[in-house]
């Protein structure tokens, strides 16, 4: 069934953030639609109007989230001008603040790199994560890019080999700060990226 109106569109907004709720707190394998139903205030017969299954609800989750971090994440430095290494820094700040902000819904990205390797689930979620993978990684190595042809970094670096590596950090910082409540990632990816905006920077000399 077709729900194309704005109506249909809020509602179903209200299942996937409901199921976002739901998921994070019992995981993929704990939830069940009728929770998720109670936890958006409608009954379970409308969940289904909107999605086919549990996985495809779970589905529209991470991609709910993804877009939503990328968001947070970019919207910063888009709207700022200056040099790379401005934009760079304030892309790291941006990231880490949006996982900051949602960091009790981080369980739910765990669950999705647990989905990644399931059977039934696989494809469509490996497919997902490399383009949204991609796609971030894009967006850091432009900026990286942009010193270079600037002048402001040097000509040795790699902009797609220094992206992938810092998209990697963002991840482990976030584990750790999941895995230790005393553990800051905000300090730690400042310090780390005022060491790399200098190595880029000492290149060109």
């Amino acid at each position: 069934m077709g729900h194309h109106s704005q109506q249909g569109e809020d509602r179903k907004a209200q299942i996937i953030e409901a199921a976002a709720r739901v998921f994070a707190q019992k995981g993929f394998s704990g939830a069940v639609i009728a929770e998720i139903a109670a936890e958006a205030g409608i009954g379970k017969g409308t969940v289904y109007e909107y999605f086919n299954s549990k996985e495809d609800l779970f589905f529209a989750v991470f991609q709910w989230l993804s877009r939503k971090i990328a968001s947070a994440a970019t919207v910063k430095i888009s709207a700022l001008g200056g040099s790379a290494s401005h934009r760079l820094m304030a892309l790291n700040e941006s990231v880490v603040n949006s996982i900051l902000n949602m960091m009790d819904m981080f369980s739910l990205v765990l669950e999705f790199w647990a989905a990644s390797s399931s059977a039934i689930m696989r494809q469509r979620f490996k497919a997902a994560f490399k383009q949204t993978y991609r796609d971030f990684r894009g967006i850091v190595s432009s900026v990286i890019r942009d010193g270079i042809d600037s002048g402001e970094f040097g000509t040795d670096v790699n902009p797609e080999s220094l992206a992938a590596a810092l998209v990697g950090a963002w991840d482990a910082l976030f584990l750790q700060a999941w895995f230790d409540e005393t553990f800051d990632p905000l300090v730690t990816a400042r310090d780390f990226m005022a060491l790399v905006i200098q190595g880029l920077m000492c290149e060109r000399t």
